[in-house]
């Protein structure tokens, strides 16, 4: 209640409920059009779209609209005649020009009752909402559900696909885990938990927990959590994370164990966000000797 409380404070200020209201004589959308434009260089009116996350129709009205008023310019991409590219022209360079002088004006006027040693923690805050808001926006089409017998086939091939991406083929590796043509049965008995995230009817990712072999009964491990390229970047892998650990303390686990490789920095990190601590050796004995990085989070 408080970020909302906030967020509608914000959208106030910044008088973005008065539709008339401009910046220097543009609408807001024309103010991030011209402004991702000039930052772009050239673009589609689609790619624009994406960017905005605006609808087709949308940005065409703009465009046309900016187009008329001759602050951007369209011109035939060479490269695919199919395609027809914007960019600004003369008159839009300047209008970007005295919009970011508005905005930047606006930023220092606030800025100026903030503490210098609070700007960072206030930049922190803001860039992570927009990212959150965002990976709520891109997530909101996956599915995380329980593994189905039926999903063995591509969860094995996901986890063959992605270990061969990190190079970590062979010996050591959990991917001569005899498991992994089977991970419904592996995972099905008590004691363990096992996910596929799922968009458009296509298995994606997966990812589960399992009790820690030779482990003390209270530690459970983070195991074969993987994704496809097309879900990275969602933020499904922390919806994924979250809901593992819930499952370790709803199953009764204090700790969660987990291996990873020095050279899946974007996992790592993940992790540590999520209070992993790194440990100088292994935990229990799991066969995974090729992995030189391991994790372990109270719960």
């Amino acid at each position: 209640e408080a970020i909302r409380h906030s967020a509608r404070q914000l959208v106030r200020e910044l008088h973005l409920l008065d539709g008339r209201h401009c910046i220097e004589g543009f609408s807001f959308s024309e103010c991030h059009l011209i402004t991702e434009l000039q930052a772009l260089g050239h673009a589609t009116a689609s790619e624009l779209s994406d960017a905005l996350v605006l609808e087709k129709s949308t940005m065409s009205r703009l465009v046309n609209g900016l187009l008329q008023k001759g602050f951007i310019r369209a011109s035939e991409d060479r490269s695919d005649r199919r395609r027809r590219l914007l960019s600004l022209t003369a008159r839009g360079r300047k209008g970007a020009e005295s919009i970011h002088k508005y905005a930047r004006h606006q930023v220092e006027a606030a800025l100026e009752y903030v503490a210098e040693a609070d700007s960072q923690t206030l930049l922190e805050g803001l860039s992570r909402y927009a990212k959150v808001l965002r990976y709520a926006r891109l997530g909101q089409d996956y599915r995380i559900r329980g593994i189905c017998k039926s999903d063995n086939p591509v969860v094995a091939r996901i986890i063959r696909q992605v270990m061969a991406e990190f190079s970590a083929v062979g010996q050591g590796y959990s991917i001569e885990d005899p498991e992994v043509d089977d991970m419904y049965g592996a995972y099905s008995s008590s004691g363990s938990a096992f996910y596929g995230i799922e968009k458009d009817g296509q298995v994606l990712g997966c990812g589960g927990i399992g009790p820690l072999a030779q482990g003390d009964g209270s530690t459970c491990e983070l195991r074969k959590m993987y994704f496809l390229p097309a879900a990275r970047g969602t933020g499904v892998g922390t919806r994924l994370l979250r809901l593992c650990l819930d499952s370790a303390r709803d199953l009764g686990y204090t700790r969660c164990y987990l291996e990873t490789l020095s050279s899946m920095n974007r996992a790592r990190q993940l992790y540590r966000k999520h209070g992993f601590e790194t440990l100088d050796a292994p935990l229990g004995d799991t066969g995974h000797t090729a992995c030189n990085q391991w994790m372990v989070k109270e719960l």
